[in-house]
């Protein structure tokens, strides 16, 4: 029987049907884990709980592409916004 490595829990796989670099779900913690050996049964959390955590990144690298030319065209919208207000 072997255990997650992230919470410790017994997996209860069958380990015939399984082989190198196959991909399971701990049913205790949900964890992604990909089996690293057959012989003794082993296993490692998988790189896309990883990639999860990556993607967030991105997401704030995407503000990065904000230039001048969008502040600008924000600057007239209020602008313009404020011409409206006035009258």
């Amino acid at each position: 029987m072997a255990t997650c490595p992230e919470c410790d829990a017994e997996l209860e796989v069958e380990e015939a049907d399984l082989d190198v670099d196959d991909e399971i779900s701990c049913s205790d913690c949900g964890t992604n884990l990909r089996v690293t050996s057959t012989s003794p049964l082993e296993f490692e959390v998988s790189d896309d709980d990883d990639d999860d955590e990556d993607d967030d990144d991105d997401e704030v690298s995407e503000d990065d592409d904000f230039d001048d030319e969008d502040a600008d065209d924000l600057d007239e919208d209020e602008d313009a916004e404020k011409e409206d207000w006035d009258e």
